[in-house]
Formats: structure tokens, C-alpha cells, sequence
């Protein structure tokens, strides 16, 4: 099959062959139709990861994916052969992914499509809708919180957006002016917030009386705990602790995502239903992929999407 992968830890990244793997007892087999590239990829692509998590290779780059079941292992029960579904790889390894034709995965981390979400859906929800979704859980925002989504145009940051809007926080979202404004306003920010110039003059135009919470999906988590009211808290997708933050007086949660089928299945019925927005902000064919992983760090609205044949 064709794959984004590594053979070895000194080989160069590509779409190549590689051979695909049958699955075994409790695993499932799946035709990838969509994946999506996230920050553990593009770190993972640019060789940061090898002396931090053990890797099988072949490595193949992809956390998320939306498919359907190619072939179903012994003892499965519930994901016949051409079942529409869709996962989030977690963990600390590095092995198996899904920027890829196939993936052999445990058929416990498998969730069914909904009627009416589209693989590319799927993949572009994925490990970054699961993301901002602890994140928010974390903060337990209420109606009195003024919350700061830090890397709001990223794909976990555009979730984060969408999500601590509809629980009724006043949401200032930062964005370059222009196009990148029109984007997390559309999202449901209340405000945008030029982080190219002098940010917390930016932030304290917006909120006079202060933010309350903060969430560091980009920049200086220092720089955003400054920001915060006394008491505030500060969740980090990027593993930031209260050292970095520099203050004794607010709470520095780091979240690591962890996806439970259940908890995805919730986000995708959402999807379904209309109110959570998927943002893609560009599709590529699986042969485009190491284009889809150089583009990742640029300025990007939403996520970027790998779509198989």
C-alpha cells in the first residue's frame, strides 16, 4: 500500500510502499478515505520525536481517519467488511498511521460514521476536535468567563473557538487582520485579537475587566499567563507548566487528548447535527502529502486533509 511513512529512523519521509498488515484477533482493517495532518505529524516528520517515543517501523505519519472496514479479525463483532467509520489514534508511539491506504487498528478505539458526515469530516474532526474538547472540559467554563483561545486559526483552536462559545463564554480568539478575523468570528468569537502587534493592549480593548481563562494551543505561554486576572486558569495543549507561565497566582493545566470512541462518536453527532463546523481549509491527494505537511506550519485557517483514492 501507499503510505507517508519512514522505513527507518535515518530513511527520508515520503509516500511510498510499504506492506500493509492483516489484522488479528479484536483488530480491524481499514480503507483510509480521509486523514488529517496534525502537530504531533509535522514534529514527528521533522525527526524531533526519535529520542522521545518508541517507534515500529515502518512509521507511518496520521492520528485520524475516516473510512470503512476493509477486513475484520477474528473475534470483532460490530464492523463488518464495508462499515463507514472513523478513529483517533492516541498514545506515545509511533508505528502505525493513517496517512495511508490501509491501517490495521483494535477495533475497540472504532467508531460508526453518522449519517451525513463525509470522511473528510471525519479526518478534519479527528484528534483536533478531541483536543479542544478536553481542553474545554478542563476549564469548566461558565457564562462569567472571558476566555482567550492562543492559536485560534489552527484546527485545535477553531474547535476550542466553536466549543467555548456554545457554552456561553465571551470568546476573544487571536488572528491576523483580515481574512483570519472574518474566519474565528465565523466560528463564534467574539472578538479577534491582532497578536502581531501589542497583544495585551489588544486584549484589554476587547475586555476591560480581564480575562479569566486562557488556552495556549500557540505562542509564549508566559506571555499569555501575564495576561491572565488573579486566579485564572491557563490549559496548555502544548504541555506547558506553571514554572513556564511564570505565576504562582493562576492554574496551568496540561492536557493531553484522550479518545475514547465515545467521546469522538459525541463530537461527530455534532457534525451530523450541524453545531460543530468542521474547517478545512484544503484537501490534498495522498500523493501530496509531504506538500500537506510542509503547508502545516504556515498561515492556515482550520485543518488540512489527506484524501485516498
Amino acid at each position: 500500500m501507499r503510505a507517508l511513512a519512514f522505513r527507518s529512523r535515518s530513511d527520508k519521509l515520503a509516500v511510498q510502499d510499504i506492506p500493509a498488515t492483516d489484522p488479528g484477533p479484536g483488530q480491524v482493517q481499514v480503507a483510509i478515505e480521509a486523514a488529517s495532518i496534525n502537530g504531533i505529524d509535522a514534529a514527528a516528520g521533522a525527526g524531533y520525536l526519535w529520542d522521545m517515543l518508541p517507534a515500529a517501523f515502518p512509521v507511518v505519519l496520521g492520528r485520524d481517519l475516516g473510512g470503512s472496514v476493509a477486513a475484520a479479525g477474528q473475534g470483532v463483532t460490530g464492523f463488518a467488511p464495508g462499515a463507514r467509520v472513523a478513529a483517533v489514534i492516541t498514545g506515545m508511539t509511533l508505528g502505525a498511521g493513517t496517512i495511508a491506504g490501509l491501517v490495521t487498528v483494535d477495533a475497540s478505539i472504532l467508531t460508526a460514521q453518522p449519517a451525513g458526515v463525509s470522511s473528510v469530516q471525519a479526518a478534519g474532526a479527528g484528534l483536533a476536535a478531541v483536543t479542544a474538547h478536553d481542553l474545554i472540559a478542563a476549564l469548566a467554563l461558565t457564562e462569567a468567563d472571558v476566555v482567550l483561545v492562543s492559536g485560534a486559526t489552527g484546527g485545535v483552536g477553531a474547535y476550542t473557538v466553536q466549543m467555548a462559545s456554545a457554552g456561553g463564554a465571551l470568546v476573544l480568539a487571536t488572528a491576523r487582520p483580515g481574512e483570519a478575523s472574518d474566519f474565528v468570528r465565523g466560528l463564534g468569537a467574539d472578538a479577534a485579537i491582532d497578536y502581531t502587534g501589542d497583544l495585551a493592549a489588544a486584549v484589554r480593548a476587547a475586555a476591560p475587566e480581564g480575562v479569566t481563562a486562557v488556552v495556549h494551543a500557540a505562542g509564549d505561554v508566559a506571555a499569555l499567563a501575564a495576561l491572565l486576572n488573579p486566579d485564572g486558569r491557563l490549559v496548555s495543549a502544548l504541555g506547558a507548566t506553571a514554572e513556564q507561565a511564570g505565576r504562582d497566582d493562576i492554574t496551568v493545566t496540561g492536557v493531553m487528548a484522550v479518545a475514547e470512541p465515545e467521546k469522538f462518536a459525541a463530537l461527530l453527532a455534532s457534525v451530523a447535527a450541524g453545531t460543530l463546523r468542521v474547517p478545512v481549509a484544503r484537501t490534498y491527494p495522498l500523493d501530496q502529502a509531504t506538500q500537506a505537511l510542509a503547508d502545516f506550519s504556515g498561515h492556515k485557517l482550520g485543518k488540512l486533509v489527506i484524501t485516498v483514492p
